[in-house]
């Protein structure tokens, strides 16, 4: 008779283990096998070196030299203005510039709006449109001596060769973009009112006459001086 054994088998049959792979150097030392990247690290680009990362999106613009305006604006005059009306006060802005080439040409102009940025750019087209030429002689400075008064703001310029610019306040400014180099000035009234200074001064450069209409108005006045002696 055959013996068999029916004890039944209660233990779980154990999977076989894999050695870990090593990859054996020259010198016989084992060196672990490189793991493999996910398919989303391979194809992320490795920039931490500069020379292999694309150039930036418009880095290869060109840049365009900034024009510079055909006038110069100076702020002479800056105020905020107050307005009761029935909802509550209104705020509005004052401003007062003077433009100019520097090259026999300036003007003064002012300029009300409820935005200060808004109220500039008003105030530089008022200046450009009460634009006047100003005579200077060659050496850009005046003939003679003139003076002007508007409101109660009253101004005396005078030719000064070698002296530069003598002069102060809003006169200075209407000089200075008027491209006169050279003059004295002087501000009698004791007006503190920069707008009306600076008008006082426009109307004053207004009045320059060059020294060849200068020379012939005085021949003018002359003849007809001596004209009536001789009657």
């Amino acid at each position: 008779m055959e013996n068999t054994n029916t004890t039944p088998n209660t233990q779980a049959p154990v999977a076989p283990t894999k050695a870990p792979v090593e990859s054996a150097s020259l010198s016989g030392t084992a060196i672990p096998a490189p793991v493999a990247k996910s398919a989303a690290g391979a194809s992320r680009p490795d920039f931490r070196d500069n020379r292999s990362r694309p150039p930036r999106r418009g880095g290869n613009r060109e840049f365009k030299e900034r024009v510079k305006p055909e006038f110069d604006t100076k702020i002479i005059n800056i105020r905020r203005v107050t307005r009761v009306a029935s909802g509550g006060r209104r705020f509005s802005f004052s401003v007062a510039v003077v433009s100019g080439n520097k090259k026999g040409q300036v003007g003064v102009g002012l300029g009300k709006a409820g935005d200060t940025s808004l109220a500039i750019d008003k105030a530089t087209r008022n200046a450009k449109k009460n634009m006047i030429k100003v005579n200077v002689t060659k050496d850009f400075s005046i003939a003679h001596p003139v003076e002007s008064k508007y409101s109660s703001a009253r101004i005396m310029i005078m030719p000064a060769k070698g002296r530069g610019v003598v002069a102060g306040s809003a006169l200075r400014n209407v000089i200075e973009l008027a491209g006169i180099k050279d003059i004295n000035s002087k501000i009698y009234s004791g007006s503190k009112n920069k707008l009306n200074i600076a008008r006082a001064t426009v109307d004053a450069l207004s009045q320059l006459q060059t020294k060849r209409l200068r020379a012939s108005v005085a021949t003018a006045k002359a003849l007809a001086g001596a004209t009536e002696v001789t009657k």
